[in-house]
């Protein structure tokens, strides 16, 4: 029943975006879940509203204004983070806030009814077009292409910065690289799972895959196999109950990482115990 949705072409344009979406998340979210950039994450995520506005307001693809504000907006933090002028907190806050205030007013200024912006802030992944398959195509290769030719300078500078810097790698350039790749994702993410909801695959797959592996090939590798299990499982089931695609797959991405997270404590909790009660053992003998 499950295989049987997926003959329908809407069916086969969504799993080609889940798959594209899974190795988006799966490769930035480890570096994003690494160097703790979540909550900046979602400030771009919810700057690239104020695109999604200006497309509708100006009359061309919001997605494409969805690009250039959260670009923007990656940029910006990243300098003013940098300068240190003032806190980070405060700058996503201010950001965050700003994009979805200036979407709403480019909204607001349209004539005549205001167009169904739901697929933007909570993802419809049964209505992906061709076009779309092929703009996210374009920007996932875009991504892996800087993340694989980068391999190494990325797992210096998330090691350790400052040892990085004092190697010669240039720090500033893959930090300001690192807010535009997640600025590229965020836009490949909006039509799966929409912009309110985007966090979830960032963190949750590679959350999982940090749970099982420390090398970060493998935490990429692992976050792209469940992101893709997520995506599908959640696109089927969305499909089966008539439920929201993207909330049917953040649904079942986070319930899968409080499953594992418990059982990783249990058998953490169990192996404390098990040696402890060795050592008394030894103690007695």
């Amino acid at each position: 029943m499950m295989l049987e949705v997926f003959k329908y072409n809407f069916m086969q344009n969504a799993l080609a975006a889940s798959i594209l979406a899974s190795i988006v998340c799966g490769i930035v979210g480890v570096i994003i879940v690494e160097k703790k950039l979540v909550m900046m994450s979602g400030g771009i995520a919810h700057t690239s509203y104020g695109g999604v506005g200006l497309g509708y307001y100006l009359g061309f693809e919001p997605i494409l204004g969805a690009l250039i504000f959260s670009t923007c907006a990656a940029l910006g933090i990243g300098y003013v983070k940098r300068k240190g002028t003032t806190r980070s907190d405060v700058l996503i806050g201010m950001f965050w806030s700003l994009g979805m205030a200036l979407g709403i007013l480019f909204i607001a200024l349209m004539p005549g009814y205001p167009p169904d912006l739901s697929s933007y802030l909570f993802g419809n992944i049964l209505s992906v077009t061709r076009i779309d398959i092929m703009f996210m195509a374009l920007l996932t290769m875009l991504v892996v292409l800087i993340v694989v030719a980068l391999f190494n300078y990325w797992q210096s500078y998330m090691f350790d910065e400052e040892f990085a810097a004092i190697m010669g790698i240039r720090t500033a350039f893959l930090e300001y690289l690192l807010f535009v790749l997640i600025a590229l994702s965020v836009v490949v993410l909006i039509r799966v799972v929409g912009i309110i909801l985007v966090l979830a695959l960032f963190t949750a797959p590679p959350a999982i895959a940090t749970m099982l592996s420390q090398n970060l090939k493998s935490r990429m590798l692992y976050s792209i196999l469940f992101g893709s299990i997520f995506c599908m499982t959640g696109l089927g089931l969305s499909y089966i109950v008539n439920i929201a695609s993207g909330a049917a797959i953040v649904i079942i991405a986070v319930m899968t990482y409080l499953l594992v997270y418990a059982v990783q404590g249990y058998l953490s909790n169990r192996q404390i115990v098990m040696r402890g009660c060795e050592l008394r053992g030894q103690q007695e003998q």
